[in-house]
Parts: structure tokens; C-alpha cells; sequence
């Protein structure tokens, strides 16, 4: 065991008072300088616990007022985007229509997260029948992106910007198959809000301006053209319109997807990529299609788990929580050591399988079902011991791999209708406005999906052409259990952006949820920890400190970090009662905003 405490305190740029942040620093200050474990354990426990009781929320409390429904409800990481989805319902649109029309206008007013250029993938749940479906459409990498072509250009492993990271955007192909499968409104009627908006402007926000301000310098001269005119980074209450993107957007409304991969603008996007330097080809766009596949599910504490399969990380969030339930978590208090060790620990053992075998299934099938087989799931959690454990190895294989701490700038939305048809769906361009290049003519900024992929020979996430990259982004939907999809009526939906913190966020808000009995809100409002490489652990300042102290006791690096920031995701919920009531959870560390009725 670690006789002194290694627990470091990041100070960042902060919305908070200044006598909040005071008291994180005075908790993460006092930890920092303990002359052993001891000593933190008994004569500052005290201490630390007041500073932590004045950070957090009075339980039972929520800090945002709760929005709830009894006909319907949305969820999205913008206000206007939730608008506009309440609008569609409220006007007998379904859960589908929803949920495209509210993607459409986040890739217009959450442009740096997602977009026209990036992927989305969506579960959906029909009401009729109770079967819950996935959509992939994430993109392909160009016919030219052989690992030749990599290392020819000098990369000893994938980049994680520029015109090599790009691969075929496939969220619009999504939009116009979830319409044409299951909604009932066409493309362009689900496009007219997002098309206004690009074209007419919309407000910036303090939070949008700040991430401008990271991000937009890092744009080719297109991008910053729109994004910092006049070299000038955009301040609260500006205006930001895009009128090019509003003509694509357009373009795609009056002649369908196919304008976008067999017409013009795939042909102008091709081009450009290519003479950046990317690996896109001709023909890379037609060849793009999405796909229905089979969602992938577990069963945990009278539920069904549902999330979408590789090349989704969402096996990550089943192999938790299957492992969760063979651990002795119940009656531990909660943000207690003992409850966050034993989450971080079945969240190293998952994403060590996860690195090894999450990849595109049509180039190497992952063992799905070994990977969430009970018996193999309580084998790994046995691993669990009071000490944290480091780079994990993967349970079956000779490779020992380990997560990055890759992070994640995206989008997540989820739309009840009155019939209960439920969406859960995400997108996204990955790092902040993806490869950092935009096109010209069309608006687009180009997502930088390709850096997904490894360089590793043998590996089944190695890049090839046509293959989909290993891809953060997951949704989930979850059911009662039942001997029939008909048997298995909706609970709840949830999902966040934040990368690899996406299973862990979720875990931690359904733990919050079904082990404390908190709300949806509640529980998205609840302070986080988010797991780095090695044994780091990252905790929110409202994490007690003694839980701080306990962790590090038990060889964590512990991070204590600002509240309420973007590196803890963006979670937001829809649940539905056993009455019929829609309660919802939208998360304040970025711009989520849930809506009902």
C-alpha cells in the first residue's frame, strides 16, 4: 500500500463564484500536502468532508428544474435542437421525426461536435412491437487508406487530425434511413429548422464562445473564415451563420441523400480531401451505405440493457455492468471509495477487451458472445481486489492493450412520442471540429473518424479500405425484461458525449438511478469520476475528499478537478414511470436541454 496520497488539483477556467472554487482548491490543497494516509484518514477527514458536504447538492435536490411530460419528451445538447424536437411532436410527428429534425440542427448550432461531415448511429424502439433496432452509420475509410499509405506519409501510428483521419461522414445517411424506415415526415421537412438556422444565424453562447475560442484557431483558413471572422474569435451574443452549409443542407433536403453521396457535394468533398492529402477516392462516397444491424443487450437489475455493437464501444457498458452484478455493491454509500473502486476497476477490465476486439464486424467479428458471457463476466470481476489495478490485459488474448483516455467532442438526443415509440441517438466529428478542416463551397467541416483505427499489423482495428474505424460513440435504450420484445415495455433512455467516458458516465448515472433511487435529473447532476491511463483517476470537486483519500489509499492516482466541466460528459435522460410519466435529466456541464409535454 502507498503510504503518502498522490492526488494532484488541475485548476481550469471556471463559470463557477469565486468562493465555490476557493473551497475545491482549499479541499484539493489539504489532500495534496498530507504528510501520510493516516493522518488524512483521522484528523483532516473532517475537513475534507465539510469542504466536500458545502460543494455538493443537498440530496434530494436537484440543482435545474426538472422538465416532465405526460405525451411526450425530448432531450438534446442544445436548446434550440429540443425546440424544434417538441415542435415536431407536438405537431404529431413521431419519435424518429424528432430525433432527425433535432440532429439537423445540432450540426448547425453545436458545430465544433458534430455535423453534415461526421457519423451518427441510433437505437429505436418500435411501439407496435416492442423491437428495439440499431442504425450504423458511421462511414468507411477511402479506397486508398491502406497502412501503406500511412506510413508512406511518415506516421508510425494513426493521427488524430488533418485530411489522413478522414473517412466517409455517414450521418446524413443515417437521417434519411431512420425516415425512411420509421418516421413519417420527409427529409426536408425534418431539415427546415436546421436550413433557417444556418442560414439566418443563431446566438452564441458563453459556452459556445469559449470552445470557439480553444478550437476555431486550429481551422484551415475556410474554417476560420466562418468561425473567427476577421481573425476575431466570436463573443457571447454574437451571431454565427453558415450560408453555405444552409444551401448543402438544402441541396439534401430537395434531392435526397443521394445528391450528398452520388452527386455534387460527395464529388466536391472528394476532391478536396484528396488534394489535402486524405485517402478518399472517387467513388468512396457512392460505395457509403448505412446499415440496420442487431443491437447488442444485457440483462441487469430487472432491466434490458440495449446498445449498439461494434464497431460501437457499447459492449464497454454491458461488460460493466455484468460484472457489476457478481460485485458486493449493494449497501455501499454513494461517491464512497468503495463504490468508485469498484467501478473504475470493472471499467479497466472492460476496456481492456474493448481495445483488443472492438473493431468493423465485417472485417473481424468480435466474440460477443464470449465477451459478455456471465460466466466469463464473473471471471474478470473476480480480478477485482482492494488495490487498483493498472494496465489491464484482455481476458483471452496474448496482447496486452489499454485505453488512451481517448475523449470525444459529440452530440447526444433522445425523443419519446405519445405512442412510446423511444429514440436514442448519437453523432459526432469526434476531436473538436473533427480533422479541423472545412470545405469551402459546402460548409462542411470533415469529421476525423480515421483516427479510430490503429497501424497495428494484425490487430482487428488495423485501418483497410472500405472498413469502418473503432468508434466511442454508443447509445443506449433500456427495457424491462421479458420473454418478448412485446413484454419488454420502455424504461429509459440515456447517453452522453465524452469518448471513453461514455460507459462510465452512464454506469455511474444508472447506479445513481437504481441503486440510491435518485432521479433522472438527480443523477445526471451528480459529481463524476472519469478513469485516465494506468491507475489515474480523475474525481469532480464535489467528490468527497475522503473518498479522494480513500482512493489513493488503495493505489489510485487520484486528479481532483473543476466541477461542472465538459471532461465529464453531457448526460441526459428520458425515463418513463410505471404511471405513464416521462421524467427527464439534462446535464448542465455542457448546453443539454430536455423538454416534455
Amino acid at each position: 500500500m502507498p503510504n503518502r496520497l498522490h492526488v494532484r488539483w488541475r485548476i481550469r477556467r471556471s463559470r463557477r463564484p469565486l468562493m465555490t472554487r476557493l473551497g475545491c482548491l482549499s479541499l484539493a490543497l489539504t489532500i495534496a500536502i498530507a504528510p501520510s494516509v493516516g493522518t488524512v484518514r483521522t484528523a483532516q477527514a473532517a475537513e475534507l468532508d465539510a469542504v466536500a458536504t458545502a460543494e455538493s447538492v443537498t440530496p434530494g435536490l436537484a440543482i435545474r428544474p426538472e422538465a416532465g411530460g405526460l405525451n411526450g419528451a425530448v432531450t438534446s445538447g442544445h436548446h434550440l435542437a429540443s425546440q424544434a424536437g417538441l415542435d415536431v411532436l407536438r405537431r404529431g410527428g413521431n419519435a424518429v421525426d424528432a430525433a432527425v429534425t433535432m440532429a439537423a440542427v445540432l450540426a448547425v448550432v453545436r458545430p465544433h461536435m458534430n455535423g453534415v461531415g461526421g457519423d451518427a448511429f441510433a437505437l429505436i424502439r418500435d411501439a407496435a412491437t416492442g423491437e428495439v433496432f440499431a442504425l450504423n452509420a458511421s462511414g468507411r475509410a477511402g479506397s486508398a487508406a491502406t497502412p501503406a499509405f500511412f506510413r508512406d506519409q511518415g506516421f508510425e501510428r494513426m493521427p488524430f487530425s488533418g485530411s489522413a483521419t478522414i473517412t466517409v461522414p455517414g450521418a446524413v445517411s443515417g437521417w434519411a434511413a431512420a425516415l425512411a424506415e420509421r418516421g413519417t415526415i420527409d427529409l426536408a421537412t425534418a431539415l427546415a429548422p436546421a436550413i433557417a438556422l444556418a442560414r439566418d444565424g443563431f446566438v452564441v453562447s458563453q459556452t459556445l464562445a469559449e470552445d470557439l475560442a480553444k478550437a476555431a484557431p486550429r481551422l484551415n483558413d475556410a474554417g476560420r473564415a466562418i468561425f473567427m471572422p476577421g481573425e476575431r474569435v466570436l463573443q457571447p451574443g454574437d451571431v454565427l451563420r453558415n450560408p453555405a452549409l444552409s444551401r448543402t443542407l438544402s441541396a439534401i433536403a430537395e434531392q435526397g441523400p443521394g445528391v450528398f453521396y452520388d452527386g455534387p457535394i460527395g464529388q466536391q468533398l472528394t476532391a478536396f480531401v484528396e488534394a489535402e492529402g486524405g485517402h478518399l477516392r472517387p467513388g468512396d462516397f457512392a460505395a457509403h451505405h448505412a446499415d440496420w444491424v442487431e443491437p447488442v443487450a444485457t440483462e441487469w437489475r430487472g432491466m434490458r440493457v440495449h446498445t449498439l455493437p461494434p464497431n460501437s464501444q457499447g459492449v464497454v457498458l454491458l461488460q460493466m455492468l455484468g460484472m457489476l452484478g457478481t460485485r458486493p455493491i449493494d449497501g455501499l454509500a454513494p461517491n464512497s471509495p468503495e463504490l468508485l473502486h469498484e467501478l473504475v476497476e470493472v471499467g479497466r477490465l472492460a476496456f481492456a477487451d474493448r481495445d483488443q476486439w472492438v473493431a468493423d464486424p465485417a472485417f473481424n467479428e468480435p466474440p460477443l458472445a464470449r465477451l459478455l458471457n456471465p460466466a466469463y463476466l464473473a471471471s474478470r470481476a473476480a480480478l477485482v481486489t482492494e488495490e487498483a489495478g493498472g494496465g489491464r490485459a484482455p481476458g483471452f488474448t496474448p496482447d496486452p492493450t489499454f485505453v488512451e483516455g481517448l475523449s470525444g467532442d459529440t452530440v447526444y438526443l433522445s425523443a419519446v412520442d405519445a405512442d412510446g415509440n423511444v429514440v436514442s441517438w448519437i453523432q459526432s466529428l469526434f476531436g473538436s471540429f473533427g480533422s479541423r478542416l472545412l470545405e469551402p463551397e459546402t460548409g462542411v467541416v470533415l469529421h476525423n473518424r480515421g483516427a479510430g483505427f490503429t497501424l497495428e499489423d494484425g490487430h482487428p482495428n488495423q485501418v483497410a479500405p472500405g472498413k469502418r474505424p473503432f468508434h466511442t460513440l454508443m447509445a443506449t435504450l433500456i427495457t424491462t425484461t421479458g420473454a418478448t420484445p412485446a413484454e419488454r415495455p420502455f424504461v429509459l433512455t440515456i447517453g452522453t458525449p465524452g469518448g471513453s467516458g461514455q460507459p462510465q458516465f452512464v454506469t455511474q448515472a444508472l447506479v445513481e438511478m437504481e441503486l440510491f433511487g435518485r432521479s433522472p435529473q438527480q443523477a445526471v447532476e451528480a459529481p463524476r469520476y472519469r478513469m485516465g491511463a494506468g491507475r489515474a483517476v480523475l474525481l469532480e470537486g464535489r467528490v468527497p475528499g475522503s473518498t479522494a483519500a480513500g482512493l489513493a489509499e488503495r493505489g489510485h492516482e487520484v486528479s481532483v478537478e473543476e466541477d461542472w466541466t465538459a471532461n465529464f460528459g453531457s448526460l441526459t435522460v428520458i425515463r418513463r414511470m410505471p404511471n405513464g410519466v416521462l421524467r427527464t435529466g439534462a446535464d448542465m456541464r455542457r448546453e443539454a436541454a430536455a423538454l416534455a409535454w
